[in-house]
């Protein structure tokens, strides 16, 4: 039992260097000839395995950042979408009006509103 406790590490480990070999190996075959980019290192390449696992975890897996964001949004996102698919159009725009001065103090976008209306009647007098 205690030779499991050793070897398991050392396999995880055996198994990261692998990857890493692999990545670094397919890098510089294909990246320089098909992209005109530099070769990489060992260290390079176990660093962008890192960054891809940190990035995509289990490709694509609602426990990642992009995960999540490609799948429906971070914490509290659906609720949001939710409750903006029981607006009416005019609590939409009164919605949208009081982010606007909240966040920007009313200079969001150059002060202008979310108003569909009065926009095309500015424009219409406009031309």
């Amino acid at each position: 039992m205690n030779k499991m406790r050793f070897l398991v590490p050392i396999g995880i480990l055996a198994i990261a260097a692998g990857f890493s070999a692999a990545v670094m190996l397919l890098w510089n075959w294909l990246m320089p000839a098909v992209f005109g980019l530099i070769v990489i290192s060992y260290w390079q390449a176990l660093g962008l395995l890192v960054l891809c696992r940190i990035l995509f975890g289990s490709f694509g897996g609602h426990h990642t950042i992009l995960g999540a964001m490609m799948h429906g949004g971070l914490h509290g996102r659906h609720h949001l979408r939710k409750k903006w698919r029981q607006m009416t159009p005019e609590q939409r725009k009164e919605f949208i009006n009081k982010r606007m001065e909240h966040f920007a103090r009313g200079d969001f976008l150059g002060g202008r509103h979310f108003d569909c209306a009065a926009d095309e009647n500015n424009r219409k007098d406009n031309e």
